[in-house]
């Protein structure tokens, strides 16, 4: 295609241009900007890159100038959450703080029918018109971006997975703990000194005695001085992954939540990397695609399944701490709602851990939607009745996150849930 092509008198965007790519030198001289999805894991999972030897930052740049850039270059009806990543991106490029001829930026793919698939031409398009030559880093696992990702080898990747474990044992015992702590502050600093040592331990190679940092995680957090003779309303938050976990997605969420007396409680991010798996090994069960790639993510899931059930039994036997849902009884949840092959967006594991939350006495649920992510809607907003049979104490109410929605409206939405739930949990006192 030559620059004259045009469709209907439009000109076309010509996407045989070549970009710049991350090259192995880029490696010791690029800054990686990453945006801020994962509070929780990012601490572990950054620090594996850099000492892999990547110069990594995550951005915390927010406020309206970030949505506003991303405006400028991403249609609001496309995906709040790519407007949000992208506005971060360029936001933080035209800060001065970066030198632009030295900073890449990275972003995951699943492979998946939605944004995580259809990122990168967006981010390239908004980078071309600003900042040229700045290249774009493909995380993902399913070949979508050969050449110009992220060399990754067996023990990176098994540090990453560890990570990510780490990272949701301690944003679970953290919810679980910051509501209920006498001092302030305490359940933070437990964070911070488990952080710590669990870097030291990604360094040494200590990383892989999951029983040992497991137990230490619990009795850290069990050991904080907290007051735990009332239990307060419990909250869980589920939705489209970017929302669900970003404060810049989210309007910080999980921070509101224990604003107003609330225990946030956040399903594991290990349950999403688990449902990519299942897909496709659902995509060689159901339509008969079978091929190597189905027998080692099978074998993939085996290990995963089997460190988590660890933690989960080491939860159980602790008995301080809520455990985290088993996968395979999200899955059973899913199949009573919803069959197991919607898998667009976040498909059937929302309302999987809508009916989980249910069942473990979490029944008010914020399910955070961002505007423009048309699967996760039907998948959320249109499951919510079906969980509501089953569970009829569920207290649901959907929330969308978009460029024209105010943190106002949104905690308002949620303050009448929380009327909601307050006098469920009078009613109950009496009774």
């Amino acid at each position: 295609m030559t620059d004259s092509e045009t469709y209907g008198g439009t000109p076309v965007a010509d996407y045989t241009d070549p970009y710049p790519r991350f090259t192995r030198e880029m490696k010791e001289s690029h800054t990686i900007l990453v945006p801020d999805m994962l509070p929780w894991h990012f601490d572990l999972l950054t620090h594996v890159m850099r000492s892999e030897g990547y110069r990594v930052e995550v951005l915390h740049n927010e406020g309206r100038a970030v949505i506003d850039e991303g405006l400028k270059h991403v249609h609001n009806d496309t995906c709040f959450p790519a407007l949000c990543v992208i506005g971060q991106y360029l936001d933080a490029l035209k800060s001065g703080k970066y030198d632009v001829d030295k900073t890449a930026v990275l972003i995951t793919q699943t492979g998946g029918g939605c944004r995580a698939s259809n990122y990168l031409p967006l981010i390239r398009k908004a980078l071309k018109a600003e900042f040229p030559q700045v290249p774009v880093l493909s995380l993902n696992f399913s070949g979508l971006e050969k050449g110009n990702g992220l060399e990754l080898n067996l023990t990176m990747l098994k540090k990453l997975a560890y990570s990510v474990f780490y990272g949701d044992l301690i944003m679970t015992c953290f919810n679980q703990t910051k509501p209920y702590e006498r001092t302030e502050g305490s359940s933070a600093a437990v964070r911070v000194s488990l952080v710590e040592a669990l870097r030291k331990a990604l360094d040494s190679g200590e990383y892989k005695r999951l029983k040992y940092y497991t137990g230490r995680i619990l009795e850290a957090f069990s050991a904080v001085d907290a007051d735990r003779s009332e239990r307060k309303i419990r909250v869980g938050i589920v939705g489209e992954i970017y929302v669900k976990y970003s404060p810049l997605g989210n309007s910080h969420l999980e921070d509101f939540l224990l604003s107003e007396g609330c225990e946030p409680v956040v399903p594991a991010l290990m349950d999403f990397l688990l449902y990519c798996v299942v897909n496709t090994l659902n995509d060689a069960r159901f339509y008969g695609r079978r091929d190597a790639k189905t027998l080692l993510f099978g074998i993939v899931y085996r290990w995963l399944y089997a460190k988590e059930k660890t933690i989960i039994g080491m939860m159980k036997e602790h008995g301080v701490f809520e455990p985290l849902h088993d996968f395979e009884h999200l899955r059973a949840h899913a199949d009573r709602v919803i069959h197991q092959g919607v898998k667009m967006g976040e498909g059937w594991l929302i309302p999987a851990e809508m009916a989980a939350l249910c069942e473990s006495g979490v029944e008010n649920i914020v399910c955070a939607q961002p505007f423009g992510c048309l699967p996760n809607h039907i998948a959320g907003k249109g499951a919510a009745r079906t969980v509501k049979t089953l569970f009829p104490e569920a207290n649901i109410v959907p929330v969308d996150y978009d460029p024209s929605a105010t943190k106002v409206n949104q905690e308002n939405r949620i303050k009448l849930m929380l009327a909601t739930a307050r006098e469920h949990a009078a009613e109950k006192q009496r009774a």
